[in-house]
């Protein structure tokens, strides 16, 4: 990764134009071609930037030209460089869950029961392309089910599960393949995106799957 601290104006030329005027500005560069203009609010936002696959030109007059495969056009024109710096960050290792998310992983695979009498466990953290499904199982009458588990359940949970579904039940030996969103708890918002994707929602209690209260799990 490359980090570049300096005086600029950035034009994107495009679908639309944008001009940001002249400000000390923070410039990413990343491994993967992106290339992004943040400054020091909007947390992680960064004020434009351009996504890969795209190219980058570094002028003699001190200008930038980042391409992308449509032509849209990122210019940022340097006027001072305060800070330039390149850093090899390796392989990222990935989010790792929470001690709460990950045990609640692991109670509900080995109680996979608890979900419905008869179900059975196929793995946890099954392997696709685009991530690991936290459990994949069956129910009572062998029809596969991927469970995505959040301790707090919210909208971008739901939208993971389904693109995780979507990818599963392209594999003729698994499909069709039906999703359950389960947490501790479940946003308002997340449970109606849910039940709008016939995904079904389980409320999760960490207590009862430790055995400490009743095990029984609230299903809706």
């Amino acid at each position: 990764m490359r980090l570049v601290i300096a005086r600029c104006s950035v034009d994107y030329a495009g679908r639309l134009t944008a001009h940001l005027p002249s400000a000390p500005r923070l410039i990413l560069v990343k491994a993967d071609g992106s290339v992004s203009i943040h400054a020091d609010d909007r947390a992680y936002k960064p004020l434009n930037w351009m996504s890969p696959p795209c190219t980058l030109k570094e002028g003699d007059d001190d200008v930038w030209t980042v391409v992308n495969k449509a032509g849209e056009k990122l210019i940022i024109t340097m006027e001072e460089v305060l800070h330039d710096s390149s850093h090899e960050l390796g392989v990222d290792p990935g989010l790792i869950k929470d001690g709460v998310e990950a045990h609640l992983q692991e109670l509900l695979a080995d109680r996979i029961e608890t979900l419905g009498d008869g179900w059975t466990l196929i793995r946890r953290e099954y392997p696709t392309a685009i991530g690991p499904v936290d459990i994949l199982c069956r129910d009572a009458d062998g029809a596969t089910v991927a469970v995505e588990i959040k301790r707090r359940g919210e909208i971008d949970g739901v939208e993971q599960l389904t693109r995780y579904l979507e990818l599963l039940n392209r594999d003729p030996r698994l499909a069709p393949v039906k999703g359950i969103f389960a947490a501790q708890e479940i946003k308002p918002q997340a449970r109606v995106l849910a039940t709008d994707r016939s995904i079904g929602c389980v409320v999760l209690d960490y207590d009862a799957l430790r055995g400490i209260e009743d095990d029984k799990l609230r299903l809706f």
